[in-house]
């Protein structure tokens, strides 16, 4: 029978773990992928302008875990990144292909998205000088962005950078003051930058040059404060235009090499080339040939490396769309392979799930007959249980008596001690509360008396600490919590527990535990155990004494101790300090009283903990308490 049941859960086990580990990801899972997605597309973003290969290959990354999970949003953004990044180093075509590929896979419903794809697309169309086509995407930018400002002020900047190419400038100006509005009221400071620059460009365009230098000034100060180095180099070569409209070739030729400088350092060699020709002008315009020859040289290197690099990343490019072509195609036929082998799976299930039908209606029958065996078991075995209950319900009633006796017997011990130890402290306060309210006492000599009675009333919380401890442990039992505790640090909460005892007795505490000495054992119990411990000793020991509180190790044990340098023990009292009959307790160096359980509390707590306390003593010179715990590997 129980073999029946077990082969059906086996069954049914290898069913379901079957179907897990050949299933798509799960819920969880695919949301992580598409944390993970937007987070690796976001970061492509960020860098594409300086590392725009490590930027495709994150964006081409994403694609392929967002084809993965048949993830639209991951796959249309990350066709947009790498058209982007195409873009950025100034390979149109395949940018645009990139672009309409995003398009295509776009949901209608991504608004956002789809506005950056028709505002990269109408760029790209505007830097190919096919200015229709650039307006129509870029007026469907502007319509997909709705009412967000920041994408408003993106395609309104396109838009004018088209008018700007197209030479009608008042429209260019409109534009840009828009976009300049918008990225103002939603604090798109770096998009505030490129729209004085167009600005500037606009008014140079229109021969209005005081304007143009003061958008010049603007972006320039921006682009310094943001560290856009790239739009900080253009500004360079703005203010050479500039100066050359004026006829400034001196300046013109600063502020050109300036531009040459900073496109070098960000590796920027179109703008270099740029710098270079600007120099050259400005020198052959000055009649200085030898000068513009020098730098003619180092415009024709520049446009050598341009070649170079253009003929190298042509082959990149090349190679990357079909790499990434292969990848994509594979992904599809692992797709595929996978739903062939899930469609195997459907079947084979279908079997199984037969098999294990069949198992269940045999396992069935089997519980059927099973039953009716068992009900003439138990019937036989009914009279028999109900003896053994009696027999127990017999041995719990003994049992309650016996605990009963127990409980009586602590009840009279713990009236003993408070009858005895609790009321003459309480009974001492109360006498001089009295004798203040009756005037008897001024507070001066109130004060006095406080001073004097509070080694005895420390005392006794206590040993009411130590009572309430001990009769719980004796009513509910006790159950230990195992952790690593730091001897030394304990050492040192101690001493700020009886810092106003020892002071008042001027004792020195001594710590002599070394940090990271660390026990396994309950940080509770070793609380009271050292607290109990400390307390005996500061009442046992005279003004200006010592307490030392060390650990030394042995073997994998560490013992702990407590030594004083106070009045000492004979053997025999100490004998009589462990045994729970005798309760026996001495009254300190300043009267305070005790009951002898801390002792005893403290024995039964080592024990707990895997421990056993004992004591040295010689009578004058002081005594030493001691007790061992497992050390922590």
């Amino acid at each position: 029978m129980k073999i029946g049941f077990g082969v059906a859960l086996l069954l049914l086990i290898f069913t379901s773990s079957f179907a897990k580990n050949t299933s798509s990801p799960s819920p969880d899972d695919q949301k992580a992928l598409v944390v993970a997605i937007d987070s690796e597309n976001e970061g492509v973003y960020n860098i594409f302008l300086k590392s725009p290969d490590s930027a495709r290959n994150m964006a081409e990354h994403a694609l392929l875990l967002s084809e993965k999970i048949k993830y639209k949003h991951g796959i249309a953004q990350s066709y947009y990144n790498i058209g982007t990044i195409y873009w950025a180093q100034s390979y149109y075509p395949i940018a645009l292909f990139y672009m309409s590929t995003a398009l295509a896979n776009a949901s209608k419903g991504d608004r956002m998205l789809l506005s950056d794809i028709y505002g990269g697309t109408g760029r790209v169309y505007a830097d190919l000088g096919d200015y229709k086509k650039a307006m129509y995407n870029l007026y469907k930018c502007k319509r997909y962005a709705g009412n967000d400002k920041t994408k408003l002020g993106e395609a309104y900047s396109e838009i004018s950078y088209v008018y700007l190419k197209q030479h009608e400038y008042d429209k260019a100006l409109n534009m840009a003051e828009i976009s300049l509005k918008l990225n103002q009221d939603v604090g798109e400071l770096q998009g505030a930058a490129i729209i004085y620059s167009r600005l500037g460009d606009i008014y140079l365009a229109k021969n209005d040059y005081v304007s143009a230098k003061a958008y010049d000034d603007t972006a320039f100060t921006n682009s310094t404060i943001l560290k856009m180095n790239r739009l900080r180099a253009g500004m360079f070569l703005s203010y050479a235009e500039l100066n050359k409209r004026y006829k400034k070739y001196d300046n013109v030729i600063v502020f050109a090499k300036k531009a040459v400088a900073l496109y070098d350092s960000i590796g920027v060699m179109s703008g270099l080339a740029n710098g270079y020709k600007a120099i050259i002008a400005a020198y052959e315009a000055k009649n200085d040939d030898k000068s513009a020859l020098r730098y003619e040289k180092s415009y024709n290197h520049t446009q050598d490396s341009l070649n170079t690099i253009d003929k190298v990343k042509s082959t990149q490019l090349i190679q990357n769309y079909f790499s990434l072509n292969e990848r994509l195609n594979r992904l599809a036929e692992m797709e595929k392979k996978n739903e062939e082998s899930k469609a195997k799976i459907e079947f084979q299930h279908t079997i199984i799930n037969i098999l294990v039908a069949s198992l269940v209606l045999v396992v069935i029958l089997l519980s059927i007959t099973y039953y009716y065996y068992e009900q003439k078991k138990l019937l036989s075995n009914k009279l028999k249980q109900q003896h053994e209950e009696l027999s127990a319900q017999k041995t719990l009633t003994e049992t309650q008596a016996a605990n009963l006796e127990d409980v009586n017997s602590l009840k009279d011990k713990m009236m003993a001690v408070i009858g005895h130890d609790l009321r003459t402290p309480i009974a001492n306060l109360h006498n001089i509360l009295e004798l203040f309210e009756g005037d008897y006492l001024t507070a001066e000599e109130v004060h006095v008396l406080m001073k004097d009675i509070s080694p005895i009333v420390k005392g006794t919380e206590l040993t009411l600490s130590n009572l309430l401890d001990w009769a719980g442990s004796q009513i509910k039992g006790r159950a230990v919590t195992t952790s690593k505790i730091d001897i030394f640090l304990l050492g040192a909460e101690m001493e700020q527990t009886f810092r106003h005892l020892l002071k008042q007795k001027q004792i020195r505490f001594i710590n002599t535990a070394k940090p990271g000495q660390l026990v396994l054992a309950d940080e509770n119990n070793i609380k009271i155990i050292l607290r109990n411990l400390i307390s005996n000793a500061i009442k046992f020991t005279g003004n200006e004494g010592q307490i030392t509180l060390a650990a030394n190790t042995d073997a994998d044990k560490l013992i702990i101790s407590i030594e004083d340098t106070g009045v000492g023990m004979t053997m025999a009292e100490i004998e009589k300090l462990f045994s729970s009959d005798t309760h026996f307790s001495q009254s300190g160096t300043l009267g305070e009283k005790g009951t002898g359980l801390g002792l005893l509390l403290c024995q039964e707590l080592i024990a707990l903990n895997g421990g056993k306390l004992a004591a040295n003593s010689v009578p004058g010179e002081g005594s030493e308490f001691y007790f061992s715990l497992r050390l922590a590997k």
